[in-house]
């Protein structure tokens, strides 16, 4: 019995899981229709809640806004906007600190989150996964001596959340596997893990 029981556990709490991470997908996104006008919300004249159509409705107005800023008198409009929002101090720091970092994270040419890395943290002899996010720059640059790599050790199991570190490259080690496969393993605590593979690595970062 006690051999059954942890099976059906085994199929039942991934299916459980990943109900409940996208329901709250749905839910938060669905809470987009609350900015409407209660006259204008489809609850009215439907008569009742439909899962999901907050959702879409977020999906329409990412993709529209792409479509808009893709062309000159978008980008004008989102350059207007940019200034305006440059003139009021604490949300001008916030703006364009998360900018920097979403520009990086989903550039086609950014190192950001490339290459999967194991490191010693949080002292020698103890390993940990950490990820490539670039070199070290600014004044922080001009005071470290020797070739240095910017690292980002995440936390387990919320890899949103972590560290910055500046590491020797002779103290990094590159992974064979892929980013998706590092942050399966880091979510899971260390028990999925990747396939072992031997292959050539490259360079650790082009220069």
């Amino acid at each position: 019995m006690k051999k059954y029981f942890i099976t059906g556990l085994l199929i039942w709490i991934p299916l459980a899981i990943t109900f409940m991470v996208l329901a709250w997908i749905v839910g938060t996104l669905d809470a987009i229709l609350l900015w409407l006008p209660t006259e204008y919300q489809p609850s009215r004249y439907i008569g009742f809640d439909i899962p999901g159509v907050g959702l879409v409705a977020s999906l329409l107005i990412v993709f529209f806004t792409g479509l808009i800023a893709a062309n000159v008198l978008g980008q004008k409009l989102v350059k207007l906007w940019e200034a305006l929002l440059a003139r009021i101090p604490v949300v001008k720091s916030i703006y364009y600190s998360v900018k920097q970092v979403s520009d990086t994270l989903f550039s086609s040419s950014g190192q950001a989150f490339r290459k999967a890395l194991l490191v010693q943290y949080p002292r020698q002899g103890s390993w940990t996964i950490a990820f490539l996010t670039g070199k070290p720059g600014g004044d922080a640059a001009n005071h470290l001596r020797g070739d240095y790599v910017s690292i980002y050790v995440p936390t387990t199991p919320n890899p949103t959340s972590g560290f910055f570190l500046m590491m020797p490259r002779e103290d990094v080690v590159e992974l064979d596997m892929s980013v998706d496969e590092a942050l399966k393993y880091i979510i899971s605590m260390g028990v999925v893990a990747p396939p072992t593979r031997r292959v050539e690595r490259p360079a650790l970062l082009n220069e």
